[in-house]
């Protein structure tokens, strides 16, 4: 499959056509530079809080519409936010897209921020805060909590759900300034991929979106803080929780710099928790008993999902009679099995755990939607929207050797390790708190 060259309208907007002529539908999704990490000090939220707002209703449309049209067609629609972005999406029959372009361009420029949307929103969101993270076992670990304790800087470290106190002082001002700021066709990605014809669509891009007022792209958001000198150890208190767990993070290669470096923690992600014959699973769960679940994975959410410093994430929900430093012990002893190439383990796991995951990732971007979104985001986050096609490559081509040196790296560098406390406080009261922040690094 071939991906398409990324063009820049007079807007600023950039705009990815992926022609898929055998597809039986068309996807179409906008991708907004913003993102939990964009959101200004005092004010944790305000990109998760606009996903909801940009349904509310813009010049042209009603509260609502492009929701109930697309639904109408029985396609899907939704949004959702991310570290340093804000994605809107929908997979619908070919005969709408002209709509749904329109309805697009319309809510990129000219969205109804009222007093009246935006309470009855930062009410939604409240709420679904309660009941996604305040009032469930594990809500929210370990992606709110661990960024907390491993990063220092406001961008890289808050609550990206938002705290209540912020969302209940938002005002119509602030929110306009957000959405003037961030909603700009210069700071977007339109991508539409599957059965369209290319001439017209070109046209109909052009004809909605090619003469918004062009506004510049606002200055990034400086991520880049100093790594830790040590590690750090922090306590989260889940009421909910019938299990004690652990988190343990750490700092992942940037893959701007180094992608072949990122790749390998990725296959090492899925030789320590890949299935039940993984290491950690086979170590942990079946024959030390220590364990009923672990998971790793590079990024909070998914891999190549954010710019750097993004986290590694492994996370261990345990027996009560196993205490944390023995499941860090076990941890650790299968990180260095996998990192002395001279006792073969990273050769035995290596090529089933990068043949799996190349296959996987390659089956994700076979549907339609899922494509689409990866399109959008890897053209914002790493102007390389041809990774939707390289990156099974890439996976497959990981050997035992930067799979040990990946292990190496997380021996080598200091960690976060966060230990889950169940049952221990009122309901929906969870707490992050660190502990000895100076022991010694490993």
């Amino acid at each position: 499959m071939s991906v398409p060259q990324c063009r820049v309208l007079g807007s600023g907007l950039r705009v990815l056509l992926d022609h898929r002529p055998t597809a039986p539908a068309v996807a179409v999704g906008v991708h907004y530079d913003v993102g939990f990490r964009s959101e200004p000090q005092g004010r944790s939220g305000f990109a998760h809080l606009f996903e909801h707002l940009m349904f509310q209703g813009s010049a042209h449309h009603t509260k609502m519409a492009h929701w109930q049209y697309v639904q109408g067609l029985g396609g899907v629609v939704n949004g959702s936010t991310h570290q340093d972005y804000t994605d809107y999406y929908q997979l619908l029959p070919p005969h709408g897209l002209e709509r749904v372009l329109a309805m697009e361009a319309d809510r990129m420029v000219s969205l109804r921020v009222t007093e009246e949307n935006l309470r009855n929103q930062c009410a939604v969101v409240k709420e679904e805060i309660r009941l996604n993270i305040l009032n469930r076992a594990y809500g929210g670990f370990p992606w709110i909590p661990l960024p907390a304790l491993l990063y220092r800087t406001y961008p890289n470290s808050h609550n990206g759900y938002g705290d209540f106190a912020d969302l209940d002082s938002v005002t119509v001002a602030d929110a306009t300034d957000f959405y003037g700021t961030y909603y700009v066709p210069a700071n977007a990605v339109l991508t539409v991929s599957g059965a369209f014809d290319p001439d017209h669509t070109a046209t109909l891009v052009e004809r909605y979106f090619g003469a918004l007022p062009h506004r510049p792209r606002p200055a990034p958001v400086a991520l880049d803080e100093p790594a830790p000198a040590a590690t750090l150890y922090g306590q989260h208190d889940d009421a909910h929780a019938p299990l004690p767990a652990v988190a343990i993070g750490h700092r992942l290669p940037d893959p701007a710099a180094d992608l072949d470096a990122y790749a390998a923690h990725m296959v090492l992600c899925e030789v320590l928790t890949g299935g039940p014959a993984s290491a950690l699973h086979s170590r942990l769960v079946r024959d030390k008993e220590l364990a009923v679940h672990v998971a790793a994975g590079c990024g909070l959410f998914n891999a190549l999902d954010a710019r750097a410093p993004d986290t590694l994430a492994t996370v261990v929900t345990h027996h009560t009679h196993a205490a944390p430093e023995a499941v860090l012990a076990e941890i650790d002893d299968t990180l260095r099995r996998i990192a002395d190439t001279g006792t073969g383990t990273a050769d035995r796991y290596t090529s089933l755990a990068r043949r799996r995951l190349a296959a996987r990732t390659h089956r994700r971007n076979a549907d339609l939607l899922a494509r689409t979104r990866s399109l959008g985001a890897y053209e914002l986050l790493h102007g390389r929207p041809a990774l939707v096609e390289e990156l099974p490559a890439l996976l497959g081509a990981v050997g035992p050797p930067a799979v040990a040196a990946a292990a190496r790296h997380l021996l080598g560098g200091p960690r976060a390790v966060l230990r889950l406390r169940p049952g221990s406080t009122s309901p929906g009261t969870g707490t992050t708190t660190p502990e000895d922040e100076t022991a010694p690094t490993r």
